[in-house]
């Protein structure tokens, strides 16, 4: 049987934005992250990231620093009794890289996710912080996507839903 994710962008989702985020001093977890995470545990959707990290690309840092820092978030999340179940991600730029699959707004980490874990595209969730998560998860067919403004800026959007606070999500 298909289960249902919770897809999360990471920064501006998990973690506050910081431009090319890649050292651990500089992670600080968004309120309400934990536990947006545990109460969609609870109902048995996976957890899993989908992120772009162009920083790779333009060689701000190496895929070996996103590793050790993915490693010491998901360490994190343990600590707080959630599992993430993976974390897909994207290193390209298309100005250095040219065009791929995965960098959102295309769907190559969500069908990456759907092929690896057997999920129900239509019946998960995407939470994102940038109208190229919503694009990428209504393309792949997730049908609840939420776009997480913690700072009120945005007034429109694809999103089933916009966010200003992760409880608003499930409350």
């Amino acid at each position: 049987m298909a289960k249902k994710a919770l897809f999360l962008d990471r920064d501006g989702v998990i973690n506050k934005e910081v431009n090319y985020l890649h050292k651990i001093e500089d992670f600080e977890f968004i309120e309400g992250i934990f536990e947006l995470c545990r109460f969609y545990q609870e109902k048995e959707y996976l957890i899993i990231v989908v992120t772009n990290q162009s920083g790779i690309a333009r060689g701000y840092y190496t895929e070996k620093e996103f590793d050790r820092l993915t490693s010491w978030m998901i360490e994190e999340f343990s600590k707080h009794q959630i599992k993430l179940n993976k974390v897909y991600y994207c290193p390209h730029h298309p100005d250095i890289n040219g065009t791929c699959e995965c960098r959102k707004p295309d769907i190559g980490m969500f069908i990456e996710a759907k092929n690896d874990f057997d999920i129900d595209l239509e019946n998960s969730i995407m939470v994102g912080d940038n109208e190229r998560d919503i694009e990428a998860a209504i393309k792949a067919g997730v049908e609840k996507t939420y776009f997480f403004d913690e700072h009120k800026n945005i007034t429109d959007s694809k999103a089933t839903k916009i966010v200003h606070r992760l409880d608003a999500i499930y409350r």
